[in-house]
Formats: C-alpha cells, structure tokens, sequence
C-alpha cells in the first residue's frame, strides 16, 4: 500500500504558521500584552508621517524583562523590533515590518527623583506633560518642550534627539540627558553615562565604546570639517559627542531612532523654572523681513524666537478655538509674526527687554509693531496657536496637503532670508507653494510643501524638491535633519550631507550596536527608499468607498473618506490633560479607544485594507464602542475630526447589517414612549428599588445594575395655550422653550425654574405644539446614537415643520439640554438638505446663550439679588465646550452678584447620554468621572453649589460623588429678584 503523498504548503500558509508561532511564543513570555490582529496592527502602521508599513505584531511591555524577551523572541523568529513612544514622529521612525513596542501604555514610570540635584530618571514612556507637571510642584522642568509636548514621551524624545521652542537657551535633548540603561539586540543590559567607560559597562559594552570612541577620533578631522556648525544638528549619528577627553557615552544613543539599542530608563537635567515670562508679538508686511531681522531680535538674548506666517493667521481666524487669540496678538493685518519671549525671576527686567525689542523692531524700520503679552493666561493662548501651526495647515480641506521631508532643515541666521527666498522659489518651480512656522531663532524653520501624495506626480515631484532642497541647506552650510530626525524621509540624505567616509563610519556604529540589523532597520543607514509608494499611506490604487450610500452628507469633507484622512497622526487626541479629547483613551491608554486609532482604522477599512465586509465588522464597531460622542475631537483636534459624525455613520452600517439589539430600541425610541412611561412612574421606578429587579435588567438588558436609573416623573406641564402666530412681534423678545425628553420626563423642575427665569427677564413664551400630534417635539438625538438616521431625519423634520412659522416670524429657540440644542446646529446640517433648515442658523441657542447673547447686545438686564458669596463649582457639557458655549455659561453665572464662580477644569464625566448605564461600560465610565470631576465635586464644601447642564454630567454626579447637581437654569432662578 503506497503512503499518503506529503501535503504541500504555500509560502502565504508558511508565513502565517511562523507568524502564528512567533506571537504564541511572545504572548508566553511576556506580562503585558501582545496583539497580532490587522485591526491592531493597522493602527500601529503610520506615524505623524506620509507613511505606512504593516507591522508583523505589537507588544505593550510592563517591565524591562518583558522588553528582554521580547528581543530574544523576535530574535528567534528573524523579527526585527521597533521601539515605539507617542507615534508623533513625522518622518516614519516608529514603523516598519517588525514587532512594535508600544512603551507609552505601562512603561512610563517616575523611578527616581532629586529635586536638590535637579535629575530625574524615567522610563521611556513617560510623557513630557505627565513629567513636566510632577516637577513643577519644585520649580523644575525638563527644559526640551516641543509642540507636542502634551503627547511626546522621553523615549521619543532621545530617539529622535528632540528640541522645542525654547532649545536658543536650553539646547536639544542630548544636552540634557544624563544616563542611560538599555537594552542590546539580544537583550543583554547597559548603562551610559559620563563616568569612564571602563568602570561601569559589561565587557561587552567595554568593547563597542572602545572601538567607537577610536573610530570618531579617526574621524575627528572630519567630523570637525563636515558636522554642521549649527545648533539644530540631529541627522546621523553622534560621533562628535565621542570627541571630548571624557564623553557622556549615552549621548551617542540620543537621536540614534532606536537602531542601536532600546532603552529601559533616562536620566535627566533638570532646570529652574523662570519665575516670569513675558512676550512681544513682532509685526512684519512681508515674510523676508522677518527673516532678515530674526538675527538682529536674537541678540537680545531671548529664550524663543518662533514664526507664525500668514497661513496660519488666515486659516486659524477660522478656527474657532484660535480666533479670540489670533485678534488678540494682532494690530491691522500683519503678513507673519515672530513671537518673542524673555524669561527670568525680574519681572520689571523683562518688561525691559520688550521696550529694547520695539526699539530694535523701530531700528530695523518697523515702528509701532509689537504687542506686548505679559499675562500668563495670554501667553498660554499665544503658544497655544504656535503648536498648532502644522495642523491648522494640515487641516486644508483639499487632496494636497503640506507634507513633511525637509520640513526641519536649518541653516545660519545669516542665510535665513536668502534660504527661505531659495525654497519659496523651488516650490514655485515645481508647480506649488508652501507654509513656514517654527523656530526662527535657531534657523531652523519647518516648511512643507503642499502636495497631492495619492498621485505618482506627487512623489515625484517630493523627491525632486527633497534633492534640490539639499543642495541649497549644503550651500549655505546648514543641517538637513535639524530637529525631526531622519526616519524613512531623510536617511537618503544622510550620505549626501555627511559625505561617503562618514557614512560608513555610521555603518560601524550600526553593526557594532546591531551586527544582525534587528533594531528598526532601514533608518539611518542602509535606508529605505523617501519616494517609495509602497511605503506610503496612499499606495498606488488607493481609494476610499462605503459598503451603500452614505446615511450622512460629506460634501464639506469632499466624502466620508476625506473626513477620516482629515486625521494626520499628530496624535493630539493623545493628550492626557487639558481640553475634553480623548477621554477613552484617558482611561484605558489603548490607541484602539483613540480619535487617531479610530481614524486609522476607518481608513484602513473604507480603503480595503483589513478585508472584505471590515467597515461593518464587529472589530470596527468594537473600534467605536467607548467613543462617547463627547465632540472633543471636534474642537481640540486642530484638523477638526469630527468622530462623533463618524460614529453614526458607522453605526448606521453596521445596524443595518446586524440589527438593533433590544437596548438600543428602548433608548432610541425613549421620545416615543416616554409620556406612557411616566404614567406608570411608580412601577417604572421600581428598578432602583427592588435589586433583584436591577440585577435582572442588566442580565436581559445590559443595563448596569450599579447603576441607578434616571426616575420617571410627572412631565412638565406647559401651562400655555398652544401658540397663536400672531403673537410673535419679532423684537427679539419671542422664545420658544424646548422641552427635550430628558428634562421633561425626570428633571422637569429645570424647566419650570427656565421659564420662570425667561418670565421675569421679560420674555415671551410661545409654546409651540405639532399639528395632530399630542407627542412633544424631538430632536432625534436618541436615534442618532445607535445610528439610527432615518427616524432621526423623520423627527427633526416633524419638529422643525413645527417651528419654522415661529422662527421666520422672529422666535428663537431655546433649550436646557446642550446635546439636543448642538442637534440643531450640528447633525441636523449632515441630515438634511439646506433648504429645509436654512431658517434655523442662529435661532437654535442654549438657555445662557440666548442671556449672555442679549446681555452683550444690551437688550436684557437681569434682575438678580446678591449671592452673598454663594461657591458654585461648574462642570461643562462636552457639546458646551466642543461648540465654545462655557464662555456663556460662565458670563451669566458671574452675572449673579457675590456668587463664587469656579470651573472645573475636566474632560467628559463619562455617562455621556446612555453610554456610562451599560454594563460593559460601567469601569471605564467611572475612570473617565475619576479623572478630575469627582475628585474635585467631593473636594467642594457641602454648602456649594455643583452646576451641570447635562443630564447625564448630573446623574454621573449623584452616582459616583452623592452630591446633586443643578442645571444654570435653577441658580438663576434662586437669586432673581
């Protein structure tokens, strides 16, 4: 009998057996987790950069031992392994085809502290923020602060040798770094720092520091000849840190993009923080006399020297987060700006420098063109602007877009003029223009030429201004890579700049650290190819579709897929402070719950990247779950992603592919059968009453059983006749008060306590009913939250059909709730057509809008009583601050006189409408409420006040804090008189 022939195997079925095996060995071997799927993979494919490369796995270590094993394992395996912080870098760095280490989510610890010797060591992962606030309890800080500091880590930092604004006083990351321990290729351990080499290393370390410290003073001729002679010098390796009599051997690590080894933990200098700081906003007509006068304010001896340039003066008046800022700084219309700060311990000395500043401004013929900016909180805003920049300008709503590869090329101030004059007229050889801002002061100004990078003329035309652009930095003696590194843009470069002897000296460096090419290969040395489509995010064949027709319109974003490639990778979302985004990914520090990650994903998916059928998947959707549609992206992204919109869109798909589940219904159609509902409030009620009951709605349901639920009351009852149209006179004096399901069915007393305070403001009510309906109006905001779009379409139009004779006879609309109101102004846009709700732009406002709006118009006066010193703490509705309204709320609260107005400065409180009652969602709801807003609601006095508008923000306030909190509408109507 013959035996069975051997099964033959393909290399596509090899290659996923070694995969399989590769990752089952890591899950193994590490404490912290591993993830091998496409989706997790996708999100980890691009940086801040134009590039994308598949990685094979990601890793997120907790400890050094599970770096260790990692290295060894992916040794094994012939895996090379890329260390990876924030995923900020612009030029590819953290990507490629290996095992990606994710140090941000767990290794990012303070290990140690000593505020007298001003060091600090961290892991890699620290973020610049995270530390930065820890010091300054001391008066210290980690004097490197680039723009992305909210989001950059430490590790990052040495990878790509990083700088900031403020490097003319401070220098760049590798004069600061005191130590480092690491990680080789195989997972043996070092440590470097400014002792002898030979009393603390391994032999082995002994060895490779002996030889490359031999090879730089072979060299030393040559690196003294050919390193740039400007502060901002970051391409290559750091041979010259080798030259002096006793190196601080772990600055060769510094700006090495983790090709040598993988550090494990970072010893800093710390410096005193300046007790003061102050600013001069320098006016300029035209860019070049900007650039010729940066040499002259340097010489004053301040700390930053930054330019902001007219696009983003253009462009960020439109933005409504800058547009107060912008008219601030600005006197007439300034063609650029150089924001000019001294800093110190003598205020009066500084005030000082800004009067020799508008001498020198006058000097140079620039009279009366500074704006002095002492107050912090300006300053604040003004800097704000400036780490913007790059994304307002990447916030262009058009296929080309500025893009990154000789972005941070610095030369002497001397040539400054003429090198910007040089690269403005390279672009327009080449058919484009480009946007300038950053760091005047050092000579290193980021420029990035706009371009359509779907197109092979696009990377063609990179590629030849990348190469013209080189000669022009050589001829004026300056550096290529001044700041960002080389990464996947600028390795090309390196020989070019560096010439070929140094080059190979590079390659010793290299094969000395990394004999095998294991540690994030291709960078650097031996490099990939800048204009390689198949390294880019938009590969040859690219194209975006959806599985059926849009449910939303996209037409401002050109389609659904020029709304998600808004996302350029900054990574803002990433923030761990500050503003409202992202609050997912603040508890759970996964780049899955991420406006980034979920960019990412989308397009990966809408582009057919992770399969047939993805953009419906349960992985997509899984995706989306903890967004909470807080509209934090909307606001705080400087490119405006607007995740929320997604969200629906998503959800529209995906529930028309896999059904609505029974809690959705009863959430969605809440405005349907509320009004029966509250009938039987009693037995409704009994949920909160009777646990067992609890426990079964969260078995059947999904309903949290730790969770109380909102309680069913008797409705607001309107009083008023229904509304006669005859009665609206168009004095600006007509409202119609919205009763949305919430503050109608459980908390009617916030809409009793608006109309009594709209009464006595002299107000007219018009209570606004649907014609042969006995069902209140509805902004189908239910509906969109499991994306729902048609009944929400069917609602808004049956309640805008209701109002519209009102409105265009002069009533303006005016609601408690901010997630209801935004509808109007918001999704109702992307649901339906102009023509059906022109009429409402402007009329639909929230109740201290529609004050504070009147108040500045001086039409209203508000008769309210003193407080008598009454502390009110004010949390705000996510759609409050991501539509600019807490400044409302805030100017009618101060109104009041003698109330103690205090803003909690938060980000959402995580129920965020029915999202924090579900089950699943309950842990990572109470981490967004632990954040900052329960902790400082249980830190309040018990006789203050807590003011919330949100529904949710209020309940979210009873369960996890037990204090009530009020609506603006009831502490109004407390002190009217």
């Amino acid at each position: 009998m013959n035996a069975p022939m051997p099964q033959r195997t393909t290399p596509a079925a090899r290659a996923v057996a070694r995969s399989q095996a590769f990752e089952k060995a890591l899950s193994a071997a590490m404490e912290g987790a591993t993830a091998f799927g496409a989706f997790a993979r996708g999100r980890y494919s691009t940086d801040a950069s134009i590039y994308q490369i598949m990685p094979t796995g990601v890793a997120y270590p907790k400890s050094a031992d599970d770096i260790a094993a990692a290295l060894q394992i992916a040794a094994e395996h012939g895996v090379p392994v890329i260390a990876r912080g924030g995923g900020t870098s612009q030029n590819g760095q953290p990507i490629g085809r290996g095992l990606i280490l994710d140090m941000s989510r767990h290794f990012n610890d303070l290990m140690d502290y000593d505020p007298a010797a001003r060091t600090v060591t961290v892991r890699p992962g620290m973020v610049l923020n995270t530390l930065n606030d820890r010091l300054r309890q001391d008066g210290l800080f980690f004097p490197v602060e680039p723009s992305t500091a909210s989001r950059c880590t430490i590790g990052g930092m040495c990878g790509n040798n990083s700088s900031g604004a403020r490097s003319l006083r401070f220098g760049k990351t590798v004069d600061n770094v005191l130590a480092m321990e690491g990680l080789l290729h195989d997972g043996d351990t070092f440590r470097l720092d400014a002792a002898p080499w030979s009393e603390n290393a391994s032999p082995r370390m002994r060895e490779i520091m002996s030889s490359l410290t031999a090879l730089a003073d072979t060299h030393r001729d040559r690196i003294e000849e050919i390193f740039p002679k400007v502060q901002r010098r970051v391409g290559g390796y750091n041979l010259d840190e080798l030259l002096p009599a006793q190196p601080n051997l772990s600055r060769l690590l510094v700006g090495s993009e983790g090709t040598l080894a993988v550090s494990t933990a970072i010893t800093l200098k710390l410096s005193q923080l300046p007790k003061h700081r102050v600013m001069g906003v320098c006016h300029f007509p035209d860019f070049r006399s900007a650039m010729e006068t940066t040499q002259h304010l340097v010489a004053l001896g301040p700390v930053a020297v930054e330019l902001v340039d007219n696009n983003v003066l253009v462009m960020g008046a439109d933005i409504p987060a800058f547009v107060r800022t912008i008219g601030d700084i600005t006197k007439g219309t300034p063609n650029c700006l150089l924001l000019c700060e001294f800093a110190g311990d003598d205020l009066d000395a500084l005030k000082m420098d800004l009067k020799r500043l508008e001498q020198c401004m006058a000097d140079h013929g620039h009279p009366d063109a500074v704006v002095e900016v002492v107050e912090p909180h300006r300053q604040k805003a003004v800097w704000g602007v400036r780490e913007a920049c790059l994304n307002i300008m990447m916030s262009m709503k058009s296929e080309g877009k500025p893009v990154s590869f000789i972005e941070d090329c610095a030369v002497p101030l001397e040539h400054l003029a003429d090198y910007t004059d040089g690269i403005t007229d390279l672009f327009t050889r080449h058919g484009t223009r480009g946007t300038w801002y950053a760091h005047a002061s050092v000579g290193c100004l980021h420029v990035r030429p706009i371009l359509n990078m779907k197109t092979e003329e696009g990377a063609k035309t990179m590629r030849a201004i990348a190469e013209e652009a080189a000669e022009l930095v050589r001829k004026y003696k300056g550096s290529f890579s001044g700041e960002h590194g080389d990464g996947i843009s600028r390795s090309e470069y390196v020989e070019p700049m560096f010439g070929s002897e140094l080059t190979r000296a590079f390659e010793t460096v290299k094969d000395s650290f990394d004999p095998e090419n294991r540690l994030n290969p291709g960078k650097i040395v031996r490099p990939l190819r800048m204009d390689d489509r198949d390294l880019m995010r938009f590969k040859p064949g690219y194209k975006t579709s959806l599985p059926a027709e849009p449910a939303l319109d996209w037409s401002d974003w050109g389609g659904f897929g020029g709304a998600v490639e808004m996302c350029n990778n900054n990574g803002t979302c990433r923030k761990l402070s500050g503003g409202t985004m992202c609050p997912s990914y603040r508890a759970t520090r996964d780049e899955q719950h991420l406006t980034r990650g979920r960019a990412n994903t989308l397009r990966l998916a809408i582009s057919g990247q992770l399969g047939e059928d993805a953009f419906t998947s349960t992985e997509m959707k899984e995706t989306l779950d903890l967004c909470v549609s807080c509209k934090g992206c909307k606001r705080d992204c400087p490119t405006g992603v607007d995740m929320a919109r997604m969200k629906i869109e998503v959800l529209h798909h995906y529930h028309k592919r896999h059904g609505l589940p029974l809690r959705e219904k009863l959430i969605a159609h809440m405005p349907r059968y509320a009004a029966l509902a509250s009938r039987f409030a009693p037995l409704v009620n009994l949920r909160d009453k009777v646990p067992f009951i609890a426990k079964l709605s969260e078995q059947w349901l999904g309903f949290s059983a730790k969770r109380t639920l909102p309680q069913w009351r008797k409705p607001w009852a309107e009083d008023r006749a229904p509304a006669n149209l005859r009665d609206v006179k168009g004095d600006g004096r007509d409202i119609v008060l919205f009763g949305d399901t919430f503050n109608r069915y459980f908390e009617s007393e916030n809409l009793e306590a608006a109309e009594r305070v709209l009464l006595k403001a002299g107000y007219r009510l018009h209570r606004v009913v649907v014609e042969g309906s006995s069902r209140p109006m509805c902004c189908g905001r239910t509906y969109l939250a499991s994306g729902q779009t048609d009944e929400a379409r069917a609602e808004l139009r049956r309640t805008l059909g209701a109002l519209k004779p009102f409105v265009e006879a002069g009533a303006r609309v005016v609601g408690l709730e901010p997630s209801c109101m935004f509808t109007f102004r918001d999704e109702m846009t992307a649901l339906l057509p102009g023509s059906e709700t022109g009429f409402m732009a402007g009329k639909a406002l929230i109740f201290e809008e529609l004050l504070a709006e009147d108040i500045a118009a001086g039409t209203l006066v508000m008769p309210v009583g003193d407080a008598g010193g009454q502390v009110v703490h004010v949390h705000g509705h996510c759609h409050q601050k991501a539509f600019g309204a807490m400044g409302a709320v805030e100017t009618v609260l101060r109104g009041v006189p003698g109330l103690d107005v205090r803003m909690i400065e938060s980000s959402c409180c995580g129920m965020s409408g029915a999202f924090g009652y579900a089950a699943e969602n309950y842990e990572v709801s109470m981490k967004m409420g632990e954040a900052a807003l329960l902790p400082a609601v249980r830190e309040a006095a018990p006789d203050a006040l807590i003011v919330a508008d949100g529904t949710s923000c209020r309940h979210q306030i009873h369960d996890g804090a037990a204090r009530e909190a009020i609506h603006v509408a009831r502490v109004l109507d407390r002190y009217l008189q």
